[in-house]
């Protein structure tokens, strides 16, 4: 219901003497809805319920075009796993087969220095026997001197090849995973919100979108008019709002249906009408408030019906 209904018998009710009839207070039937939007705009491709279905809550309302983003989920998912498995790589140190080819070149390096080894001792028995030149022993013990200098150095390789990375690259590597995963956690939301859930069970009153429409993020796609949603709006004068209070039972009756009660939610602070000024006698006589009232079994009632309270 508009505020310019509102306006409109809070201005009839005005020119009352005292603000209302012989019958009790006029108003009307008001309901709370709830408008559901996307989080994001897209293209609708279904939309699962009609005007008028009862919905429960977590039931489907409507479905967004969402190719775009199962290929991100996709990618993002991807690159989670390409930054785990970095992770690993830096925790575990090198693979097993890597450090298997160190231990081999380290094997023949040690068998070559064993050889240089014997050479170099059986220069040196013949240099003094006088069979061969100082220079072959020289150059023995310079080939034993590089085969010992290459077991060292693959002894090496083989200890840093089996060590876990630094902390420094553990930790880059690990805030990268952590930022990866969290790509792929908001791809997985987005993804998941292109299907719109019911957040509250209830009546679908409108739809404002047709499959194969455009939503836009944060426009309504459809309203719904939640069970206990259903209000009476009806305005009392000044003389008689001081008997209400909030809590307080009334009856609620209109053309056809027999009274039903509810509870007053509300109540005005400032009159509908009047500018607030210093009141005349004759002038607070004029003055009506609204009221707001939950009714508790509507039935078939429905929004936009005049109703009569009485206390």
């Amino acid at each position: 219901m508009s505020e310019f209904l509102a306006g409109l018998l809070a201005a009839m009710l005005s020119v009352l003497p005292g603000g209302a009839t012989d019958a009790g207070y006029v108003g009307y039937l008001e309901a709370d809805y709830v408008y559901v939007a996307p989080t994001s705009g897209g293209r609708i491709v279904a939309l699962a319920v009609a005007a008028g279905d009862t919905v429960q809550e977590g039931q489907l309302l409507f479905a967004l075009d969402d190719r775009q983003q199962q290929v991100l989920l996709v990618t993002a998912e991807a690159r989670a796993a390409a930054a785990r498995a970095t992770l690993d790589n830096l925790e575990t140190g090198s693979r097993r087969q890597e450090v298997d080819v160190i231990r081999a070149s380290l094997s023949k390096a040690q068998s070559d220095l064993a050889l240089a080894t014997a050479n170099l001792a059986r220069s040196e028995k013949l240099l003094a026997a006088g069979a061969v030149p100082a220079v072959r022993v020289e150059q023995d013990r310079a080939a034993r001197q590089a085969a010992q200098a290459q077991v060292e150095q693959l002894t090496a390789q083989v200890s840093v090849a089996e060590l876990p990375a630094r902390n420094a690259q553990q930790a880059a590597a690990e805030a990268n995973l952590t930022a990866a995963k969290a790509d792929a956690q908001r791809a997985a939301l987005d993804l998941q919100d292109r299907q719109v859930s019911a957040p509250v069970g209830g009546l679908v009153d409108r739809l404002f979108y047709s499959p194969g429409e455009m939503a836009t993020a944060g426009a309504p796609v459809l309203s719904i008019m939640p069970a206990g949603a259903l209000k009476a709006r009806f305005f009392v004068p000044e003389a008689d709002r001081a008997g209400l209070a909030i809590g307080a039972m009334v009856s609620v009756g209109c053309d056809g249906c027999a009274a039903m009660a509810a509870t007053i939610t509300h109540l005005a602070a400032e009159p509908q009408t009047t500018p607030p000024v210093i009141y005349s006698r004759e002038e607070r006589g004029r003055l009506v408030y609204l009221v707001e009232a939950r009714l508790a079994a509507p039935g078939m009632l429905q929004p936009g019906q005049p109703v009569t309270v009485t206390r």
